[in-house]
């Protein structure tokens, strides 16, 4: 149990120390460079930078002290020890990050990619159950003044102020790229939350269970859970069959119903993090 205690620990760090690493590489290497302000303290400093030539990691520094110092009397010292030791690392991995464009001048690539490796840093961030400070933070210390509205609402509107702050400095257009930004680091933190462990899961309501069973049984090697089910318009018995199959099965799992039972109802869903016999095998 210790053991596993604190290889959990190790993972965390590790998570933490590559996922400040990639936010600092798009920051110092990808925002930066091409004036795109996507939320948060270090857009903000992108703007403060713009005029003063403060560096980045000192503007981060000097907004997250108040944060984090307020955070661990209001919010505790368990919510706030793991995500200053990432605001330490964000700060570090800042201040010797390079500065240059990766991409020269195509802010489109830039726009794309920043969102790709800023995404991925923020959700192996997000694995460890932390944030580095930033608006994340200073949202949830407003939040516990302001009960009524939700942590993400108010994130929503802090962040929105920093980019309208973007738009008032740099223009419309970098706000529109800053836009992508956006959108494309939500869905690449997202992916990493919830798994890339892709699969389909298929209902089956039919007549014919048992052969339907049988056949993906043996001819797919895959599981299937049976339920008793009732047609509430015919009042007749149904049997419900539930499988989970990797994303080409999917065609043979509908191929062996159509074959059995041309008149099965079939639903079809995505489904991530699928773990068991057959997919990802559970820790024990």
């Amino acid at each position: 149990m210790k053991f596993l205690k604190t290889s959990s620990k190790l993972r965390d760090v590790l998570f933490i120390i590559v996922g400040t690493a990639l936010i600092a590489v798009s920051i110092n290497m990808i925002y930066d460079p091409m004036s795109i302000v996507n939320g948060g303290f270090t857009g903000l400093g992108i703007v403060i930078k713009h005029f003063t030539e403060i560096p980045i990691w000192v503007t981060n520094v000097v907004l997250n002290v108040p944060v984090f110092i307020c955070a661990f009397f209001l919010l505790g010292r368990s919510s706030t020890v793991k995500s200053l030791f990432a605001d330490i690392m964000l700060t570090l991995f800042l201040a010797v990050c390079p500065q240059l464009s990766l991409f020269g001048d195509d802010i489109l690539l830039s726009a794309v990619f920043g969102g790709i490796i800023g995404g991925a840093g923020i959700g192996l961030c997000f694995l460890t159950s932390c944030t580095t400070g930033g608006t994340d933070m200073l949202s949830a210390l407003i939040h516990t003044k302001l009960r009524h509205y939700t942590i993400p609402q108010i994130m929503f509107v802090v962040d929105g102020l920093v980019i309208v702050a973007g738009f008032a400095v740099f223009g419309i257009k970098n706000s529109m790229y800053a836009i992508i930004t956006i959108f494309i680091s939500n869905k690449i933190s997202d992916a990493i939350l919830e798994g890339f462990k892709f699969a389909k899961i298929a209902y089956i309501i039919t007549d014919h269970g048992r052969e339907i069973a049988d056949e993906i049984m043996v001819k797919l090697d895959r599981g299937v859970t049976g339920f008793d089910g009732t047609g509430m318009y015919s009042g007749n018995h149904k049997d419900v069959l539930m499988c989970a199959v990797s994303k080409k099965e999917i065609v043979e799992v509908l191929d062996i119903v159509n074959k059995n039972d041309p008149y099965a109802f079939v639903t079809v869903h995505d489904a991530r993090e699928v773990c068991g016999e057959g997919f990802v095998e559970n820790a024990h």
